[in-house]
């Protein structure tokens, strides 16, 4: 993690981000510039050799210049050519032994560039890798993913648990602002899910613009990951089968949620707020689901003290508060409760 100067501010981590130049682009803008100071400093040198005193055999030729050019810019020289003349010592004070530390800055930095930092970047990889678990991954940074990740941070959720995955530089700036872990890439590649430890992850979140795209990440993270919760956004009705099928979880479609909100405010004017309400961290109410306590085994649904319990699901099928079934709980039941939302959760009992 990168530490901020503002303490109230989560450090964030990087996984990975590729430079906007390419390599040899890089490399080659550098190798550029010390050929062209080079050269510059040669041609002076060649001009005013006369100010300069091989101690060797006292002739300074165009092969002498060019080695004295050489070590004067890369070193201070070895004492074999020396300049004599006021103005060739006043042009390697004020010019030479500058383009001296310019040149050590170029190849240190392209050390740094090409070496060190690759270096320290997987090595900062694979801490981030190791300390990566019962994270939460975002697949895609659009309106959806974003959205998702300011709830989720909103809720409680510290920004350092949540993984973006895009291939946007623009969407990967935005989640690194947000604090998020990020890593630049295919979240329809095996590998790259591997390297944010989906088999590790808490759940996943996949809103990759495309509901082809959508799916395709999905079935990627459900062959590596058989028991992750995946939440998936598709936007056309005929594909919410089609992501079930590659695994997913739960399949959200955002129009067919505008929806529902627009026909409940023609039942009522305060549905849709109530269903708002509902779903945001911001609401007067939220929902909260867990696990049956042992203390409430035996005990019908309704009977539950940490909120109103409005349905539970048993052995993969939901059943509502009405329903027969809701009239005891049994082990390994999850509950579904609406909570008052006052800025403090109420306590969960401990799960049986």
């Amino acid at each position: 993690m990168f530490q901020r100067d503002d303490p109230r501010v989560p450090p964030r981590a990087f996984l990975r981000r590729r430079s906007s130049l390419p390599v040899w682009a890089d490399l080659a803008w550098r190798v550029g510039a010390i050929l062209i100071l080079a050269t510059f400093v040669l041609m002076v040198h060649w001009f005013e050799r006369d100010g300069l005193r091989d101690n060797l055999d006292g002739e300074v030729s165009f092969g002498d210049v060019v080695y004295f050019t050489a070590v004067t810019v890369t070193t201070v020289g070895y004492g074999d050519i020396v300049p004599v003349t006021d103005r060739t010592r006043l042009f390697e004070s004020i010019f030479v032994t500058p383009a001296r530390i310019f040149v050590w800055l170029i190849f240190l930095g392209t050390a740094y560039q090409f070496v060190f930092r690759n270096v320290w970047h997987r090595w900062r990889m694979s801490q981030i890798q190791k300390s990566l678990t019962n994270h939460i991954i975002v697949a895609g940074f659009g309106t959806s993913g974003s959205e998702a990740v300011r709830e989720l941070v909103a809720r409680g959720t510290d920004p350092r648990c949540i993984v973006v995955i895009e291939r946007s530089d623009e969407s990967l700036a935005l989640a690194e602002a947000a604090g998020c872990n990020i890593l630049k890439g295919d979240a329809t590649r095996d590998q790259t899910l591997m390297d944010v430890r989906v088999q590790e992850a808490q759940a996943m979140i996949v809103s990759a613009g495309r509901d082809d795209t959508s799916i395709l990440v999905t079935l990627t993270a459900r062959h590596l990951a058989p028991d992750i919760p995946l939440s998936v956004v598709v936007r056309a009705p005929d594909n919410e089968s089609l992501a079930r099928q590659a695994g997913a979880t739960t399949v959200i479609n955002p129009v067919s949620f505008a929806g529902l909100l627009l026909a409940g405010s023609c039942q009522g004017a305060h549905i849709a707020d109530y269903m708002a309400d509902l779903a945001a961290s911001g609401g007067r109410v939220q929902l909260r689901e867990r696990r049956v306590a042992q203390a409430e085994v035996g005990e019908p649904l309704s009977a539950i003290q940490t909120g109103l319990g409005v349905r539970l699901y048993r052995a993969g099928r939901a059943y509502g508060f009405w329903e027969p079934e809701a009239a005891m709980l049994y082990a390994g039941d999850m509950i579904i409760e609406i909570i008052p939302n006052d800025g403090e959760t109420p306590p969960s009992p401990n799960p049986a």
